[in-house]
């Protein structure tokens, strides 16, 4: 029975928040207060601007995906949908925030989370053809990630399940999560999205699932994602180079590349650092997503795809919105350190054996070819880095 199973579903807290209360007596006045009043006050309740907020209500109404109901206007449903997710509270929390019974309150949860659903193809757009203008524009990037696209990673989502299924989903660290994998692009959208998988899977056996299944990452002929060492330089795929220090932490601001492996590596770090911007602003809209609810698995699955939705959504519409605002303050470091004078020439380079392999199939060529490519980009790197510090 739903309203029984809802009183079982949990984000947080019981009560609303004192912040988050109504200055209204019910639901329907509380919405007409927001989306009536100033814009600011719409960004905190509902995590976009209002008429983000009424254009996406329009396009689930139009698309046939929600309907007004006799008690529950479509904007009251969006409303429910995203003071759940946006503010991590409880059924029951947001039962006295509308004035709705707990089934009620699921249904509209679950009817606008299947509708979010239904568009996620819509919001989940290929990479283009074109250069992105966050590597043509600076020096550091371009022309060498020319043929770059985005980059990819993965990110450890909390996760309930029942007792019997707790082991599959306890990761490293003891945890229960779900292990996702995206594919992000320079502007902080989401390209692709795979959730799911259990806490216990490798970063490898989600990659391999990425690029060999139904649904699969479309990496565009003669282009590539830069990904981090745990996945494998393949073609496609630009890995850094596994011998050479790669994380942006092992690269103070002040530290002179030794070699071209070195350079490599550090512009290499400073494109990918685009993942942790991404995901920092979906967590920051999305706070449901640090926590564990106790939705059914499927739900919590659809949730963190949903959340990418919202995300690139309300980028398409509001790409200056205030959190992304605050995550592309986070951006490139605007000086890169010049080599020690005595450098000169880079030392030999080598063809570097893989670390890891990947189930899919990969001829030998195949792979001779993308540790060719990544070596003609950092060759190509390190004589212009010398030759303008030569110059300088």
């Amino acid at each position: 029975m739903e309203s029984s199973e809802e009183e079982n579903e949990g984000v947080s807290g019981n009560h609303v928040p004192k912040e988050l209360r109504p200055l209204a007596s019910d639901g329907v006045k509380f919405i007409d207060e927001v989306l009536d009043g100033q814009n600011e006050r719409c960004l905190e309740k509902f995590r976009m601007d209002k008429h983000v907020f009424y254009k996406l209500c329009d396009i689930l109404q139009a698309k046939g995906l929600l309907r007004h109901t006799n008690r529950v206007k479509i904007e009251e449903q969006l409303a429910i949908f995203m003071f759940i997710i946006g503010h991590n509270l409880r059924t029951r929390a947001v039962q006295e925030l509308f004035h709705l019974s707990g089934e009620t309150i699921s249904r509209h949860f679950n009817n606008v989370l299947n509708a979010i659903m239904s568009i996620s193809l819509d919001f989940f757009q290929p990479p283009g053809p074109g250069v992105p203008s966050e590597i043509f524009e600076d020096s550091r990037f371009y022309p060498y990630f020319k043929d770059c696209v985005g980059a990819i990673d993965g990110i450890h989502v909390p996760v309930t399940v029942g007792v019997d299924e707790q082991g599959p989903f306890r990761n490293k660290n003891g945890l229960l999560s779900q292990n996702i994998l995206a594919a992000c692009s320079f502007d902080l959208k989401f390209h692709y999205v795979l959730a799911g998988w259990e806490g216990s899977a490798t970063d490898l056996q989600i990659f391999n699932s990425a690029i060999t299944r139904g649904n699969k990452l479309h990496v565009p002929e003669g282009k590539y994602y830069i990904v981090d060492s745990k996945y494998p330089n393949v073609p496609g795929f630009v890995a850094p180079y596994s011998s050479t220090p790669y994380y942006s932490k092992e690269f103070p601001n002040d530290y002179h590349p030794q070699n071209a492996t070195e350079l490599f590596n550090q512009r290499h770090s400073l494109l990918r650092n685009v993942t942790d911007r991404t995901f920092g602003a979906l967590k920051a809209r999305f706070p449901i997503l640090m926590s564990a609810p106790s939705y059914p698995l499927q739900t919590q699955v659809k949730l963190v795809v949903a959340a990418c939705v919202l995300h690139n959504y309300i980028r398409r519409e509001k790409p200056d919105d205030w959190i992304f605002k605050m995550y592309e303050n986070a951006s490139f470091p605007m000086e890169e350190s010049q080599p020690p004078l005595e450098m000169e020439v880079p030392p030999k380079m080598n063809v570097e054996t893989q670390t890891q392999s990947s189930d899919h199939t990969f001829d030998a060529e195949e792979i001779a070819f993308a540790s060719q490519l990544r070596d003609s980009i950092t060759t190509e790197m390190w004589n212009d880095f010398i030759n303008d510090f030569g110059r300088m």
